[in-house]
């Protein structure tokens, strides 16, 4: 059974390959299409919204196994519920959002969509923690 984490899930990925081409797209767009099909063997400054996209994809990697482990963890432990399903929903877009407030340097909003995300990651495990109990 395909659970909402799951779907989450696979929508995570997606938007793993959306983080990829928004970061390389504004890298190309800063240092131009030669730069972008060659060794890259030299810096080049990225420009600030590429190097921003940069660091928004980075954060995005470090944080996209504890999600990826929780929602595995729920569907196989089959503690999944209306809960960790939102904790799943939570941290997704939370993530979506995140991706412009970084590129466009969207201070207050930036932090508030990542606290947003590790909120959803802390409903997701807390069923776990607590042997399925929590709703």
């Amino acid at each position: 059974m395909i659970t909402p984490e799951l779907t989450y899930l696979a929508y995570a990925v997606i938007f793993l390959v959306i983080h990829m081409v928004a970061q390389a797209g504004l890298a190309v767009l800063t240092n131009g299409i030669a730069w972008g099909m060659s060794p890259r063997d030299y810096d080049t400054d990225p420009g600030k919204p590429a190097s921003r996209a940069a660091r928004a994809l980075t954060n995005y990697v470090y944080n996209l196994p504890a999600f990826v482990a929780l929602a595995l963890a729920v569907t196989v432990a089959d503690v999944n519920s209306d809960s960790t399903a939102t904790g799943a929903a939570i941290w997704f877009w939370a993530r979506v959002v995140y991706l412009p407030f970084y590129i466009f340097a969207v201070p207050v909003l930036r932090s508030v969509a990542w606290l947003a995300s590790v909120a959803g990651l802390i409903m997701m495990l807390l069923p776990l923690l607590s042997g399925g109990t929590a709703t």
